[in-house]
């Protein structure tokens, strides 16, 4: 009798199980991926988001009540305070006070002062380093490792701290890891699907719907909260949409909204199923490791991509890299040779509720993803701007730094000259001669007008 007992107990305590994980999937099915893959929300995660504000407002006056002055002041965002003046209003300001030498040229000894000063600074704080690590909140957030400069503050802020823990550990960590496993899961299936129907319409139509529905719901397993702007200045097909960048994550964002065709070098792995079953579906550029280091065939299929009116238009990150959404580094001009609209789309994501940028040296991409699922959120803006166009007698280059200037203004990020490339390798020499030159030629300037 007690086997049989045993017998049943084991039984039951299995149908539960069964029964559980079954009423988990039908809760996830309807109040989810069903709303996902129409693109309407049932109001839960509005409803989340509420709450969240709520909270991290809550605790944000609760630290401001039981801590020091000096621990909620913000601290500065630079140590340095850099001014905007050219190179010629700075050695004017110097030189001011000092007597001019009347041989040997324009040089002063003071002029040493300036270059001295421009090293110094970029040892204490330059202006590329600082791009590729995460920003510091000026309160915490409730999660750990924003709280680099707060302690203990009072038993009930630490019960809240304890509380959200599990919540985003044991409950939203295992739903966004389920569907975000679902919506790659159905993108492979459904893109390898579609791939097998003849090119016409209805495969076009069913590879956007595919593509849509996949990356809907993987928004949705990072708690997404995404507000569009200006959605009449969308990228159009045969267009190029170009957009800061911030993380991978920045695919997922745009790509909610719209389809897009990606270009990118071939992996291996789980990245390559996922390039080889989008590519039979939709016309995605990926190239070989070689084939990257051609220019000239690279910039070709491009553009025989864009000339293509019908197809989708290109999504590029002309940074190259990954920056920590406090401003946009230059552009590369590959880009913008190749002709075409250019359509700019800026990327604002709110630090408050979780960190999106991408340390690509500090953590690898599964740490990474695990770390944005266990967020309290993913909340940004996306601000599509008007087409751009390259003017008559503007180069590639210029005309890069017209569409990153637009970007930057746009999402309220810093417009730097810097090329992202310096986060794994030295100044270019060119740029060194740059700064010789303008010095030279300031000097050669004026001894040519004193001389007249």
């Amino acid at each position: 009798v007690t086997g049989l007992n045993e017998t049943y107990t084991m039984d039951d305590l299995w149908a539960i199980t069964l029964w559980g994980l079954k009423t988990w999937l039908y809760l996830l099915l309807a109040s989810i991926m069903v709303p996902a893959m129409f693109g309407f929300s049932l109001g839960v995660s509005e409803t989340y988001m509420t709450i969240l504000v709520k909270t991290l407002e809550w605790a944000t006056l609760k630290m401001r009540k039981n801590t020091e002055d000096h621990a909620l002041k913000a601290s500065p965002s630079s140590l340095i305070q850099r001014g905007n003046d050219s190179m010629e209003k700075e050695f004017e300001e110097l030189r001011r006070s000092r007597p001019k030498q009347p041989l040997g040229g324009d040089f002063t000894f003071s002029d040493s002062f300036y270059f001295t000063r421009q090293g110094i600074e970029s040892i204490v704080e330059d202006e590329v380093t600082q791009r590729f690590s995460s920003e510091e909140l000026v309160s915490w957030n409730l999660l750990t490792r924003t709280n680099n400069d707060f302690h203990y503050i009072s038993l009930k802020l630490t019960l809240v701290y304890g509380l959200g823990v599990l919540i985003r550990y044991c409950i939203l960590a295992p739903l966004r890891i389920t569907l975000a496993t679902i919506g790659l899961s159905w993108l492979v299936i459904g893109t390898s699907a579609v791939g097998l129907l003849p090119n016409g319409r209805i495969k076009t139509w069913l590879s956007e719907w595919v593509h849509l529905m996949c990356y809907r719901i993987c928004a949705r397993g990072l708690s997404a909260a995404i507000q569009y702007h200006n959605k009449e200045n969308r990228p159009q097909k045969g267009g190029i949409c170009v957009a800061n960048h911030t993380s991978p994550i920045d695919i997922v964002i745009l790509c909610n909204d719209g389809c897009y065709a990606m270009v990118g070098q071939i992996h291996g792995g789980l990245m390559g199923v996922l390039q080889r079953a989008m590519v039979r579906s939709c016309p995605h550029v990926w190239f070989e490791r070689a084939e990257m280091k051609d220019r000239h065939l690279v910039t070709k299929r491009l553009t025989d991509h864009v000339n293509d009116k019908t197809k989708l238009p290109i999504l590029i990150f002309p940074e190259g890299t990954c920056v920590n959404n406090t401003s946009v580094m230059m552009f590369k001009k590959g880009s913008f040779e190749i002709g075409g609209t250019i359509y700019p789309v800026a990327i604002k994501y709110d630090l408050k509720f979780g960190d999106a940028f991408w340390n690509s040296s500090k953590y690898n991409m599964v740490s990474y993803l695990l770390r944005m699922m266990t967020s309290w959120a993913l909340v940004c803006d996306v601000w599509y701007l008007p087409p751009m166009h390259q003017q008559e007698n503007e180069d590639a280059v210029r005309f890069a730094n017209r569409v990153k200037s637009a970007i930057a203004h746009q999402g309220g990020l810093l417009d730097l000259q810097w090329d992202g490339g310096l986060k794994r390798a030295k100044v270019k020499e060119s740029f060194k001669e740059e700064q010789q030159k303008q010095y030279s030629s300031m000097m050669v300037g004026d001894d040519s007008s004193n001389s007249d």
